[in-house]
C-alpha cells in the first residue's frame, strides 16, 4: 500500500525515468503499470499516471489501467497526468506537426480519463520532451519534472 503512487508505461526507459523522478520528488514509488496491484491502490492519497505518446495517444496498457480504476475508491485522490514526446518544435516534419496539432499528445488524454474515473486533477498535465523516437530525453527534463510533481504535495 502506498500513499503516493507513480504508475507508468515505458518503451525505450524514458518514461520510467521521469516516473522515477516524480516519485522521488512526492516521496512516492513509481511502478510499472503491469506491476500494478490492488493493493497499491489501498490508502492512496496521490496517483501519477504516465505514457510515452505513441500514435498520439497512451499506451493500450495506460488506457486499460485508467478503465479498471474504481471512481468509489478515488473520490479523495489528488491525480496528475504526463506523457513523453518528441516536442512539436524538435521536429523537422511538418508533416509530423500539423498531426501533433489535429491530434496531440498522450498526456491530455491521459488527464481526461483520469478525471473521469474519480482523482480529482491537482495539477496541469504535462509533456516532457525526448530527442527522438527511442530518446534521450532532452537535457532538463528530469529536473523539469521533479519541479512540476512538487507542485501537488
Amino acid at each position: 500500500m502506498a500513499e503516493k503512487l507513480v504508475v507508468y508505461d515505458s518503451y525505450f526507459g524514458n518514461t520510467e525515468k521521469v516516473a522515477q523522478a516524480v516519485a522521488e520528488a512526492i516521496g512516492g514509488q513509481a511502478k510499472k503499470v503491469n506491476a500494478v496491484s490492488e493493493e497499491d491502490l489501498k490508502g492512496l492519497k496521490v496517483l501519477f499516471v504516465g505514457s510515452p505518446t505513441r500514435a498520439f495517444r497512451p499506451t493500450p496498457a495506460i488506457l486499460t489501467f485508467i478503465k479498471d480504476l474504481d471512481p468509489a475508491s478515488m473520490g479523495e485522490v489528488k491525480g496528475a497526468a504526463f506523457d513523453t514526446r518528441i516536442p512539436e518544435d524538435q521536429t523537422d516534419s511538418g508533416f509530423l506537426r500539423l498531426m501533433i496539432g489535429l491530434f496531440g499528445y498522450a498526456d491530455k488524454k491521459i488527464a481526461k480519463r483520469l478525471e473521469k474515473q474519480g482523482p480529482t486533477l491537482a495539477l496541469q498535465s504535462e509533456g516532457f520532451g525526448v530527442t527522438d523516437t527511442e530518446g534521450p530525453l532532452i537535457e532538463g527534463e528530469l529536473e523539469r519534472a521533479k519541479a512540476w510533481a512538487k507542485q501537488i504535495v
